[in-house]
C-alpha cells in the first residue's frame, strides 16, 4: 500500500518553488522520482512503480505530469527514438550513453564531451541546450 504517512516535505517544497500545485497524484509521482539519485525513467515504468506503491494514477495523469515537471525545469526530456522518451532527474549539463540492447541510459559527465562549432541558427532564435545521445551497441 501507498505510504501516505511519510513526510513529503521535501518534495512538497520542490513543487511549491516551481509554483505547483502539490496534489496528491504530483506529490505521489514526486516522491517516486525524487527520492532516489539521478534517474532516467520513461512514464510507462514510472506508472508501474506508482501502482505497485499503491498510487492510483493514470499513464496519462503521469505522462501529463512528467511534461508539467519537464516544463517548470525539475525534470529534462531525454528523446532516444520516436517514440521514445525519458525522464532524467539530473537537470545539470550533461549529455548520454544510450545502450541500444537494454534500453538503458546512462550519464556521461558534462565536462567530459565538448560541443563545437554550432551551426547558424534562424533568424529570432538562440540554441537553448544540445542534447548529445552516444548510441552503443554489444561488441
Amino acid at each position: 500500500m501507498f505510504n501516505r504517512t511519510r513526510p513529503f516535505s521535501h518534495v512538497l517544497e520542490q513543487l511549491r518553488s516551481v509554483n505547483l500545485r502539490p496534489t496528491r497524484q504530483r506529490l505521489a509521482l514526486a516522491k517516486l522520482l525524487f527520492e532516489k539519485p539521478d534517474r532516467h525513467i520513461t512514464a510507462e515504468t514510472l506508472h508501474k512503480e506508482a501502482a505497485a506503491e499503491g498510487a492510483r494514477v493514470s499513464l496519462a495523469t503521469v505522462y501529463n505530469t512528467l511534461h508539467q515537471f519537464t516544463g517548470a525545469g525539475l525534470l529534462r526530456e531525454i528523446v532516444v527514438d520516436t517514440g521514445c522518451s525519458y525522464f532524467d532527474t539530473n537537470t545539470t549539463e550533461h549529455h548520454h550513453y544510450y545502450h541500444e540492447s537494454s534500453g538503458m541510459l546512462e550519464d556521461v559527465p558534462g565536462d567530459h564531451l565538448r560541443v563545437t562549432g554550432a551551426p547558424m541558427v534562424p533568424d529570432g532564435t538562440v540554441i537553448k541546450r544540445i542534447d548529445v545521445v552516444i548510441r552503443l551497441a554489444d561488441a
